[in-house]
C-alpha cells in the first residue's frame, strides 16, 4: 500500500559503514530566488486533539518556506538527532547511524528577509505521507519557494514518529495505535483536511500572510498526504488546485465530485490500467474530477522516489529498489508539480502538462 511510511522501502538493502559516513545533502533548488523558510507553531484551541483527547487543543508545527532576499544565514536542521532516531530505528539498517538524518545539509536560510510584494504570493500546503515528518517533502518546498511560491509544510501532530515543539517536548504516534479499526481513514481525512484549513485561517492572518495571495492557494503531498487532498479540497474552496503524488486513496470522492484542476502523478511500473492494484483507486476517483485534470506515472520510480528519502538513501548507500537516477526522479516531480501549480495558480501556458514531452520520455500520459 501506497500510504505506508515511505522509509520502510529502506529495508530493501543494507548500507556499508563507508555510505553511512557520507554526509547527506539535498539537491540546490532549480529557481532563481534564495529560498528562507521560518518554524512557526500554531494552536487551535477550538478542538481537542482528536488522537489525544486529553490534550484540549490542536498544537501544528509548520515549516514555511519563502523566496527570501539572501541565501547566506544559517540553514535549517533537516531533523533533531532525537526525529531522526525515531524514524529510522524501525527499519533496522546495518550501518546507518540513527542520527544521520539529523545532518543533511539542507539550503533554505533560517528567518531570512522575505522577498516579495503585499499579497504577490501565491501559496501551496505540503502534506506528508502516514507515519512521515514533514521533512521529508523540504526538497520540493525549497524549489517551490525559489521559483517564486510561499510553501507551508504541516506536521500533523500524533501522526508521524516524532513532532519537536518550541517548549522541547516531542510527541510520537498515537494514531498508529489505532490505524487498523474500522473508520480510521475517514478520522484521518478529517482531522487531515481540519489540520489544513487551521493552517490557512493562522497563516494568512500572521505577518507572513501578508505576502499570500489567497487567492490563489494550492495543495500537495505525498502518499497519504496526498491523497487526502481532494478532501481537503472540497472542505476548503480556498485549494483552487491540488495534487496527490503516489497516494493511494481511502475516502473516494462523493458522486458530485471535484470541479477544480487536480494533477495525477505516480509510479508507471506499478500500473496496470483496469486490473485490481495499487492505482485501481486513482481509476475510481478520475471520472469524479470534473474540471482540468491530468494523470501521469513516472518509469522506475519506487514510491520513496517523490520525496527526499530517494536522494538521501542513494548518498547513504541503501537500494530502495528504483530504476530510475535519484536524483532525475526528485527533478521529474519538482518539474512536474512546479508546472501544474504554474499554470494553475498563475495562468502560465504549460507545454509540458499539454502532452508527452522528449525531455522527460519515463512520464507518461494515462489521461
Amino acid at each position: 500500500m501506497r500510504t505506508l511510511a515511505v522509509a520502510t522501502a529502506l529495508t530493501v538493502a543494507l548500507s556499508t559503514p563507508a555510505a553511512a559516513a557520507t554526509t547527506p545533502s539535498l539537491p540546490r533548488p532549480t529557481g532563481h530566488a534564495p529560498v528562507g523558510v521560518t518554524t512557526l507553531s500554531f494552536v487551535d484551541k477550538s478542538r481537542a486533539d482528536p488522537w489525544v483527547p486529553s490534550v484540549p487543543y490542536r498544537e501544528l508545527m509548520v515549516s514555511f518556506f519563502y523566496p527570501a532576499t539572501s541565501a547566506h544565514g544559517p540553514k535549517k536542521q533537516y531533523m533533531t538527532p532525537l526525529e531522526s532516531e525515531r524514524n529510522l530505528e524501525r527499519q533496522n539498517i546495518p550501518g546507518l547511524p540513527l542520527d544521520v538524518l539529523s545532518t543533511v545539509r539542507t539550503n533554505a536560510v533560517v528567518d531570512a528577509k522575505l522577498a516579495g510584494r503585499w499579497h504577490s504570493l501565491p501559496l501551496v500546503v505540503l502534506s506528508p505521507g502516514w507515519t512521515q515528518p514533514r521533512a521529508t517533502l523540504t526538497a520540493l518546498a525549497e524549489d517551490l519557494a525559489s521559483r517564486g511560491y510561499a510553501v507551508a509544510a504541516i506536521d500533523h501532530t500524533y501522526e508521524n514518529r516524532a513532532t519537536t515543539f518550541p517548549d522541547g517536548h516531542v510527541t510520537g504516534c498515537a494514531a498508529c495505535e489505532v490505524d487498523d479499526q474500522p473508520g480510521f481513514w475517514e478520522k484521518f481525512a478529517q482531522v487531515r483536511s481540519k489540520d489544513t484549513s487551521f493552517v490557512l485561517d493562522s497563516l494568512l492572518s500572521s505577518k507572513q500572510g501578508a505576502l499570500i495571495d489567497p487567492q490563489r492557494i494550492g495543495m500537495t503531498g505525498h502518499s497519504a498526504g496526498g491523497a487526502i487532498t481532494t478532501q481537503a479540497m472540497l472542505a476548503d474552496p480556498r485549494i483552487r488546485a491540488g495534487a496527490d503524488i503516489d497516494g493511494s486513496i481511502h475516502v473516494p470522492l462523493p458522486a458530485s465530485g471535484l470541479a477544480r484542476p487536480f494533477l495525477f502523478l505516480g509510479s508507471m511500473d506499478n500500473y496496470t490500467p483496469g486490473a485490481p492494484g495499487p492505482y485501481d483507486d486513482w481509476e475510481t476517483d478520475w471520472p469524479h474530477l470534473t474540471g482540468w485534470k491530468r494523470w501521469l506515472m513516472v518509469s522506475g520510480t519506487v514510491h520513496a522516489s517523490f520525496t527526499d528519502l530517494g536522494v538521501l538513501a542513494a548518498q547513504l548507500g541503501v537500494d530502495i529498489g528504483d530504476a530510475i537516477d535519484p536524483y532525475r526522479a526528485l527533478a521529474v516531480t519538482r518539474t512536474y508539480v512546479s508546472a501544474f501549480f504554474d499554470l494553475h495558480l498563475r495562468c502560465r501556458p504549460q507545454p509540458l502538462l499539454a502532452a508527452p514531452s522528449p525531455a522527460f520520455p519515463e512520464v507518461s500520459f494515462i489521461g
